[in-house]
């Protein structure tokens, strides 16, 4: 078998024979993510889940907390997606709500909605023929063996492997490509293995150490990944992916992000080249907020729809460069610049208190 070509996509990945297409709507950020289920039996060392989610059985659309389909399908149309990841945790192990949310997402925009789900486990060919009726698109096992592919490849499935490129498991991992080859595996999915606060104490435990000081990646997993390149490049006909840790912060998420401001921003709210939200704020008690606003208004002739009030954070936002102006000439308020997530819990991550004349 002569060597095929291995490439280095746009996104900084590495790529053999064709990505999957749930990796390229990923990559473009035009995937919503929607988390099934904390609830996992697997119990991997290397799992990144924070503790927020780990084993909560509960639901959330990209960073917002789901009580009903409504906050599943807003939060799709919000970053104008074009498919859905179903991820967890072990979706299947709610098997039942997974193919809801399924068929949902296929009634609400459509059959060309591209639908991928996770599986931690196994599942039986009646579930596997379940979700193939309801339009599933892709599966992607966690998986060290080529049984559960298998069963899916039987049911009409696309389907895969997604595992971590782990530092000297080159053989086991060869091993495992070598038999998902044997059984015509659609693809197969790398990720660059990382730290997290969850898995911290376990990786350090087994020797793994961080790549760079700017990186929470595992030195190591890299060099892995390319390596297991190049012997399937000679050795077999596979589809592999390789994702580095890099491209879900400098890439997907930044490309999801800029997807939902733009249809989130408001009139006095700048969008940032990372998607972020930078607006100037003005802090005031619950029950000064509405009249101090009217007074700016009325006595600087600002335009209402450039100044609002939000309750939740209990302040009043504006335009940046209304909030510099303001904050020279109103000594007795508080102002400051934020930046922050377009996301729905709006997590900011830069405060500018702004000082009036001295």
């Amino acid at each position: 078998m002569s060597s095929r070509r291995i490439t280095r996509t746009p996104a900084n990945s590495l790529l053999l024979g064709r990505m999957p297409k749930g990796c390229q709507l990923c990559i473009r950020g035009a995937k919503l993510v929607l988390f099934v289920t904390g609830l996992c039996t697997r119990g991997c060392y290397y799992c990144p889940l924070s503790e927020k989610r780990r084993n909560k059985d509960a639901v959330y659309a990209n960073e917002r907390p789901v009580e009903s389909d409504r906050d599943v399908v807003e939060e799709a149309k919000l970053i104008d997606a074009l498919g859905t990841g179903l991820t967890g945790g072990d979706p299947s192990l709610r098997f039942r709500r997974t193919l809801h949310y399924l068929l949902l997402l296929k009634r609400k925009f459509g059959k060309r909605h591209h639908v991928h789900m996770y599986v931690g486990g196994e599942l039986s060919l009646k579930q596997l023929r379940e979700l193939k009726r309801a339009g599933l698109d892709e599966v992607r096992f966690h998986t060290w063996s080529a049984k559960p592919v298998e069963a899916a490849l039987k049911a009409g499935l696309r389907a895969g492997v997604e595992v971590p490129a782990i530092p000297n498991r080159f053989e086991k991992t060869k091993s495992l490509l070598r038999k998902l080859d044997k059984i015509g595996c659609t693809f197969v999915n790398l990720n660059e293995l990382e730290f997290s606060d969850t898995n911290l104490a376990a990786m350090k435990a087994r020797g793994f150490r961080i790549k760079s000081d700017t990186s929470m990646a595992v030195k190591g997993s890299e060099e892995l990944a390319h390596k297991l390149m190049r012997w399937a490049a000679r050795n077999t006909r596979l589809n592999i992916h390789y994702c580095p840790s890099s491209l879900k912060d400098s890439v997907q998420l930044r490309n999801r992000l800029r997807r939902r401001a733009k249809n989130v921003a408001k009139p006095y709210e700048s969008i940032t080249g990372e998607g972020l939200l930078v607006k100037g704020v003005i802090y005031a008690p619950p029950t000064k907020l509405a009249t101090t606003r009217r007074r700016l208004i009325s006595r600087y002739n600002l335009p209402a729809k450039l100044i609002g009030i939000d309750k939740q954070k209990c302040r009043i936002e504006l335009a940046p460069e209304i909030a510099e102006k303001l904050a020279k000439l109103e000594p007795g308020l508080k102002f400051a610049l934020i930046e922050e997530y377009p996301t729905y819990d709006r997590l900011e991550t830069l405060v500018v208190p702004l000082k009036g004349k001295v």
